[in-house]
């Protein structure tokens, strides 16, 4: 039979069982303490570095507590700018065309200005037929800072200093280029060449023309010489032609001509556009006071080859090898042009026998 419990028996047993809630919740608060002071005995450092990107947060440094004022930050800044020197090259950005120049972002504290006529190496109109703003390229830095910290640049001496690298890698090839007449002088014709400006000489110039009307003429040149340090540029069209021509000749053979000029020391021979020098010592065995007595000038006549020299561009040519008799030149020229094929081959023959005894086949062409 069971027994009721009595009202002051169940408060004593709410009472025992809130004392023991409390004194369970009491431990658990005494555990994570515990915790907390383990994790602390465990030596984890304060300063540990977060997983998310701190850059991506705003920096919450006060500069009022650095020890300086934000002025005196920026000057100190200003002094850390870059070390721009006269000679440099550096990319800059187009950013405004003016009348007289371009004004350029090159990181400096102050826009770098380019005058218009250190645009380009070559002559332009305006600066938007180079130049685009927005655009970025090198330039050149041609002196230091103006009273107002602005620099001057050039792209002209930038293009100066490559196109004389061009053209003394292409003399080094022994090239032959191709450019056009733009003025003529008393001494010569002007060319262009990567820009640069080039000379030619009268007596390189190989043409039937009247030299003032060349202008505008392109012309095959070879290099003559190139002395940046004394800005020279001298090219020849006559070495040009020469070497053309010599691809197609050979020592030995013999050549139709006409007589262009004569001189005390010998005629030039105009062959198939080309000119060679018939010397005087040449003309015939026998001895000639002077190449007027024997040649004029458009006289058409048979010579032979006898050296090519593709370096100086000079074509050397004889009739005394061509001589059935010695003095035949003086006596009956027409005779010597009727056998020169005959004569040129027992030169030939001559030329091989001697290059198989070893001895200078080029000796015996200046006999």
């Amino acid at each position: 039979m069971s027994a009721t419990p009595t009202e002051e028996q169940l408060q004593d047993v709410q009472t025992a069982a809130t004392e023991e809630v409390s004194q369970d919740a009491a431990a658990a608060v005494a555990s994570v303490d515990e915790a907390f002071e383990a994790a602390e005995d465990l030596g984890i450092p304060e300063d540990v570095p977060t997983a998310d990107d701190p850059g991506s947060r705003a920096s919450s440094h006060n500069l009022d507590d650095a020890g300086f004022t934000i002025d005196e930050f920026a000057a100190l800044l200003s002094k850390y700018d870059y070390n721009f020197k006269p000679g440099d090259i550096v990319n800059g950005t187009v950013f405004a065309l003016e009348a007289k120049g371009a004004m350029i972002d090159i990181g400096a504290k102050t826009a770098a200005f380019m005058p218009l006529q250190e645009v380009s190496i070559n002559r332009v109109e305006g600066l938007s037929d180079v130049l685009q703003p927005g655009e970025i390229r090198e330039f050149f830095i041609m002196s230091e800072e103006n009273e107002d910290g602005q620099l001057a640049l050039s792209v002209r001496r930038i293009e100066y200093q490559r196109a004389w690298e061009r053209v003394r890698q292409l003399q080094k090839e022994d090239a032959t280029i191709y450019s056009e007449v733009f003025a003529t002088n008393r001494g010569g014709a002007l060319v262009r060449v990567e820009g640069l400006r080039g000379f030619i000489p009268g007596s390189h110039i190989s043409t039937r023309k009247p030299k003032e009307e060349l202008v505008a003429d392109f012309l095959p040149l070879k290099f003559l010489e190139v002395d940046e340090e004394r800005n020279r540029l001298v090219l020849s069209h006559r070495r040009a032609l020469v070497e053309r021509k010599m691809n197609r000749l050979e020592v030995g053979e013999v050549v139709v001509g006409t007589v262009r000029g004569i001189k005390p020391y010998g005629a030039f021979i105009d062959i198939g556009g080309v000119s060679g020098l018939l010397h005087i010592s040449e003309i015939s065995h026998e001895h000639i006071e002077t190449p007027h007595s024997v040649l004029n000038v458009n006289d058409q006549m048979k010579v032979m080859i006898i050296d090519l020299d593709a370096e100086r561009g000079r074509i050397s040519l004889s009739t005394k090898a061509l001589e059935p008799e010695p003095g035949d030149m003086l006596t009956d020229p027409q005779k010597v042009f009727e056998k020169a094929e005959e004569m040129a081959a027992r030169y030939k023959q001559m030329l091989l026998e001697q290059a198989e005894e070893g001895e200078d086949p080029i000796s015996s062409m200046m006999i």
